[in-house]
């Protein structure tokens, strides 16, 4: 299976072109803004790497969210484009799940700094969610985890992990400020059929409000 994996959701543009569970190429540009200029030509930079054609891709994978409103519409409009383009399946995979890949098998706290004294958040044991992805304020998102940990190696990852250091104080801390993109073509990967379409993942409403009339 040879696919392509875009990830625009957080503070970076990536790009991974995958074989089976092999990645052979990859690109990530840190980045809050500018998502839509990058992307069309890091996928093309990164094809090229791969000395892959666009025509031989299985499928394409994306992170649905949660993240920015603005940058993950944008690598998912990207994809589905390109999904019709080349009638391939496109698959969604979540940015905390895929931030979980690489931290280890253990307890893992996946945490995304969500403003407004809130994280995005998502816990998992072995690789196993414990939780739905979800939107806490930082003091529950604490007492959840107090709930949740039953003892042993913990590690806090993520662009908000911080915020929850001081809650399991002997924890590793990994401040990933987005997916390793060879973590989302491997998450992308195992996706198996029927596949449901992909939508994006807020957690909750956007900032912006229609002026009043």
């Amino acid at each position: 299976m040879i696919g392509l994996a875009i990830d625009t959701c957080l503070d970076a543009c990536s790009v991974a072109v995958w074989v089976d569970d092999r990645v052979l190429a990859q690109r990530s540009e840190p980045m809050r803004r500018g998502h839509q200029e990058r992307l069309a030509v890091m996928a093309l930079e990164t094809m090229a790497d791969a000395a892959t054609a666009f025509s031989v891709l299985d499928r394409i994978g994306v992170t649905l969210g949660p993240g920015s409103f603005t940058g993950l519409r944008v690598g998912l409009a990207f994809a589905k484009g390109l999904g019709v383009a080349l009638d391939r399946p496109v698959v969604g995979v979540g940015v905390l799940e895929a931030l979980a890949g690489g931290a280890g098998d253990g307890f893992v706290v996946v945490a995304i700094d969500a403003r407004r004294g809130q994280v995005y958040l998502q816990v998992f044991d072995g690789g196993h969610p414990l939780m739905a992805p979800d939107v806490l304020s930082i003091e529950a998102a604490a007492a959840r985890l107090a709930e949740l940990w039953t003892g042993g190696p913990t590690t806090l990852v993520g662009p908000g992990a911080a915020l929850l250091a001081g809650v399991l104080p002997q924890a590793r801390l990994i401040e990933r400020a987005a997916p390793d993109p060879g973590a989302i073509a491997r998450l992308a990967a195992r996706v198996q059929p029927p596949f449901p379409p992909p939508r994006p993942l807020y957690l909750r409403a956007p900032d912006a409000r229609l002026a009043e009339p």
